[in-house]
């Protein structure tokens, strides 16, 4: 899993915003799947963010064919970075780049990548 989509998912949860996110999840016995992550804060009654909540949903094949090459160049660009933070610096790069070359938010991004897929 790039980092740059693990910050991007808690900072904008951490925002009290909801968040979307495509991940690659490890069983306890190693083995993988992929999810589309749907995460809420949650807020007690003074609207301060007590907790979170994810739902999760499992994409068809063919939405993971176009996350994977997305997801590649990600950890491509996270790879030459010792630093944590310097990798996210390095990935949050690529995604930006990519998100305004398709002229897209993060989030209409991941939508869109479903659609293209159905």
């Amino acid at each position: 899993m790039p980092r740059c989509i693990f910050h991007v998912l808690w900072t904008t949860i951490q925002r009290g915003d909801e968040v979307f996110a495509y991940v690659f999840n490890m069983t306890k016995a190693g083995d993988h799947y992929w999810v589309l992550a749907h995460v809420t804060p949650t807020f007690d009654a003074g609207g301060r963010i007590i907790g979170y909540h994810s739902n999760r949903r499992c994409p068809d094949s063919s939405t993971i064919a176009t996350v994977r090459p997305l997801y590649a160049a990600l950890l491509s660009a996270e790879r030459g970075h010792s630093m944590k933070s310097d990798a996210i610096a390095a990935s949050n790069k690529v995604l930006s780049q990519t998100l305004e070359q398709a002229g897209l938010s993060y989030e209409a991004y991941i939508f869109a990548l479903g659609r293209e897929s159905a």
